[in-house]
């Protein structure tokens, strides 16, 4: 770029960025963007997926930002319109009530105050965050944001953890409109009743001694919804090396590994999240809750929200909010007044978030996890010494266990208190078990480790809410007594197409169609489909007509009893097998061969006709059409039991199958003296659909065949697409 070009450009950013050529200090942005760019690279490989390199954590920090915001501004700006609670800005007043939620917890002005005393190292890193995200969008007129038009340092506190659904998604937003607005019904979805993949992921880490090459193997494998994070490397010279999955917005590589240790966040079923039922009365002063003998004030905050109004002009609603002892009050049962008691420690979470990217081993990251502010995922963890570990959350309230907290506790006995955090010794975590592996598929910890687990009768009951499920079954299977693992051969076991919760399952319809009498109209009709399902191997594939059928059995049946499973807090295959009568399994059966032959022409349709891969555009909420191309996928819902998750369903208009969630990003890591991987993420790297990497992804993540990830310089030579420095 010649002189004259680089003048004319500087000024635009200036301009872009509401600035001008006038010393002062709005120039010293620029200035310092500038200088920060210039000391970044951003090597793009051919698969679009960015290297960022610079001096200090910081230059990687503000490199890794301009990155993202290249690949997906939308994307970023949306996650922080949900955290900072300003999503009704731009999708109007419906929305107010998710931004009310966020903001019980969220204000602004604590969050200034917490950034203001937080580590200067941490300040350095936040406002990197910032400047990276401000000097793209001052070089990039033609990015429009939609209210974010400037980020400061402190909002990166307002999105601190990278899972997906964070704690404060946990509260009922029906509830919370009833509480503070109007009486609404619980929504289908909240009931159950809507087919929703399970959220979470899988983790598998196999110790040296039964590797072929002695080396530590490590599976990565988030289920998310997909285009949630970016894949990325960020390198300094001051030590920071780290690649994976960034969460769009975050500086931090959350699930990934460095040139040592690889970690695998997993969603845990440990209770983290609690209701406490509160006895109010109204006062002359207000309102007060019975604690103990004591009344004591409930606290109260107005809380101004901002939303769009049709006309595209922007009104405001306030709410008067309030809080107990226990956390703020978010909904009414039973006339009394719930609040909910969750971990919100945003400094400590991203202190731990970044610091656990730079452990070299088991120790370090130890180091990182006694901040204790991880409250909802499990580890896998494993590095280049062969050590590996399962890890629960590190923030778990310590309680009275005679209380059942899946329930509402009563507010008003002091003995329902959370009673500080349990220790790190006092977690059910596993730590080199003899048996050489462990996993998570976002089950019990009781089956991490095989035999060498824990045991569920040495642990408070909250230590698990949700149950074993099919995918922890499926592991162990591939798992127990197997040795000689390779990278190949772990990536299979990822993708290994057996189903066992319909082996579980189908023989119990098949028995009720064998008991069936002669003269039932249903023996001859279901005759054949029974046939198939009793032929079947439990194995999903492409051309499998039986794993049709199958699906759309379950489907069908998680539809009849989703709620109900819900209610009693069971998984949908765990409902089917200990509750549904042999009757409705049969007429959810006869249903799903009509529906197979109204959509399809034939109950006998082969899987790869109905579950497909599509990528249209570049819209946040997604949307399908039975008319446009798209690839098959031939693995399914975990909810059956496959590792490889593929959370798909029909959409308004068609009647194919599209997925939305489950594999989101797959990545084999290798620990030895040089640590190797291979990846994969669904779609592509870019959120823009001009670019080669918008879906170029798409057939690998079908097929599972994972490509070389590019971690040393000599592994990334004659495969960069571009090297420059953000801005250029």
């Amino acid at each position: 770029m010649d002189k004259a070009l680089r003048r004319t450009r500087n000024l635009l950013i200036m301009l872009a960025a509401g600035m001008t050529a006038v010393p002062g200090a709005a120039e010293t942005d620029t200035a310092r963007w500038q200088r920060e760019a210039a000391r970044v690279t951003i090597v793009r490989d051919d698969w679009g997926i960015p290297h960022v390199s610079g001096p200090t954590d910081a230059d990687a920090v503000f490199g890794l930002m301009y990155a993202q915001a290249e690949d997906d501004f939308a994307r970023i700006e949306a996650n922080y319109l949900t955290a900072l609670g300003r999503t009704a800005e731009v999708d109007g007043e419906d929305a107010i009530w998710g931004d009310l939620r966020q903001r019980l917890f969220v204000d602004p002005a604590e969050l200034k105050a917490e950034y203001a005393k937080s580590p200067a190292w941490l300040r350095t890193l936040m406002e990197a965050w910032a400047d990276g995200l401000n000097f793209y969008l001052a070089s990039h007129p033609g990015t429009k944001p939609r209210v974010l038009t400037r980020f400061e340092p402190w909002m990166a506190l307002s999105f601190t953890e990278g899972s997906i659904g964070g704690d404060i998604e946990r509260i009922s937003l029906s509830s919370l409109k009833t509480f503070y607005g109007q009486p609404t019904p619980p929504t289908p979805e909240e009931l159950g009743m809507v087919l929703r993949e399970p959220s979470g992921s899988n983790g598998i880490a196999i110790a040296p001694r039964l590797t072929a090459n002695g080396h530590a193997l490590l599976l990565i494998n988030p289920h998310t919804s997909f285009y949630f994070r970016s894949e990325a490397q960020m390198t300094s010279a001051a030590g920071l090396n780290a690649y994976g999955a960034s969460t769009w917005g975050q500086f931090f590589v959350y699930q990934g590994f460095n040139a040592s240790a690889g970690w695998m966040h997993t969603s845990s079923t440990a209770d983290a999240v609690d209701e406490f039922a509160e006895k109010v009365t109204r006062t002359a002063n207000g309102w007060s809750y019975r604690y103990g003998k004591a009344a004591r004030p409930v606290a109260s905050r107005v809380v101004t929200l901002r939303f769009r109004r049709p006309d595209g002009t922007i009104s405001e609603r306030s709410f008067t909010t309030y809080r107990t002892r226990h956390g703020p009050v978010v909904s009414m049962k039973a006339g009394k007044w719930i609040a909910t008691a969750l971990m919100w420690k945003p400094v400590p979470a991203l202190e731990q978030s970044y610091l656990r990217t730079k452990a070299t081993n088991l120790a370090s990251y130890m180091t990182s996890a006694a901040l204790q502010a991880n409250s909802s995922n499990d580890t896998l963890f494993a590095d280049s010494t062969g050590e590996i570990a399962f890890l629960m959350p590190q923030y778990i309230p310590l309680r009275n266990d005679r209380f059942d907290y899946t329930r509402p506790v009563d507010g008003s006995d002091p003995a329902t208190d959370w009673r500080g955090l349990h220790t790190l010794a006092s977690l059910p975590s596993v730590v080199n078990p003899r048996v050489g592996w462990a996993h998570n598929t976002n089950d019990w910890p009781w089956s991490a480790a095989g035999p060498d687990s824990p045991k569920a009768a040495d642990y408070p009951r909250y230590m698990d809410q949700a149950g074993g499920n099919a995918r922890g079954v499926h592991a162990d299977l591939l798992l127990t007594g197997k040795s000689g693992w390779t990278p190949e051969t772990l990536r299979a076991a990822a993708f290994d197409p057996y189903l066992p919760a319909f082996a579980r399952l189908l023989p119990a319809l098949v028995e009720a169609w064998s008991a069936l009498p002669a003269s039932d109209a249903r023996k001859p009709a279901l005759a054949a489909p029974i046939a198939l399902l009793k032929g079947w191997d439990y194995r999903w594939s492409a051309d499998s007509t039986a794993t049709s059928l199958a699906v759309f059995w379950g489907d069908q049946l998680w539809r009849d009893v989703g709620s109900f499973a819900q209610a009693e807090r069971l998984n949908v295959p765990d409902y089917i097998a200990t509750r549904v009568s042999p009757d409705a399994k049969l007429a959810a059966l006869t249903a799903a061969v009509g529906q197979l032959t109204r959509d399809f022409g034939s109950w006998q349709t082969p899987w790869q006709t109905i579950n497909r891969f599509q990528r249209l555009d570049d819209a946040i909420a997604p949307h399908f059409d039975d008319a446009k191309a798209s690839l098959p996928v031939p693995f399914t819902s975990a909810q059956w039991g496959s590792l490889a998750s593929f959370g798909a369903k029909s959409w308004p208009g068609t009647t194919r199958y599209y997925g939305t969630s489950g594999n989101s990003f797959v990545a084999v890591v290798e620990f030895g003296s040089r640590v190797k991987a291979m990846a994969v993420m669904a779609g592509g790297q870019s959120g823009d659909p001009t670019s080669p990497h918008f879906a170029d992804q798409i057939a690998r993540y079908a097929a599972g065949a994972l490509r070389p990830v590019y971690f040393y310089p000599d592994e990334l030579s004659g495969h960069v697409e571009r090297r420059y420095h953000p801005g250029g």
